[in-house]
């Protein structure tokens, strides 16, 4: 039985941080570095919550996961295949649908807390 305890906040502050690069294959240009700190994994491994930033840079994203965001700081801006654009700031909260391919561009700094589900 779970209890008042088990309730968690999402943060960055004493969680294991795993710092990367987008894979080359899917890197367009900057040097986008970034760190995730996953503060929970379901047993499963298909429900994720955490927070993740990244450094100035634009790579190509295809989603097989579904993914909520809410920025936190700086901002992002988000292309599809079909020439759409999207810009997210600070404070926005989203969605992205699993099967949404495009690129994701940081034009300098963004953080968001991510609640990520894989089916």
């Amino acid at each position: 039985m779970k209890t008042i305890n088990d309730i968690a906040a999402v943060t960055s502050e004493n969680v294991a941080s795993e710092t990367y690069v987008p894979d080359a294959s899917k890197l367009v240009s900057g040097n986008p570095v970034q760190t995730l700190w996953n503060n929970f994994s379901s047993p499963d491994d298909k429900f994720h919550v955490g927070i993740w930033d990244s450094k100035a840079g634009i790579w190509t994203v295809s989603y097989s996961e579904q993914e909520f965001c809410l920025i936190l700081e700086g901002d992002s801006i988000i292309h599809d295949e079909q020439g759409g654009v999207r810009r997210v700031k600070a404070g926005d909260q989203f969605y992205i649908p699993a099967g949404f391919i495009g690129r994701w561009e940081v034009p300098e700094y963004c953080k968001k807390i991510y609640v990520i589900y894989e089916a």
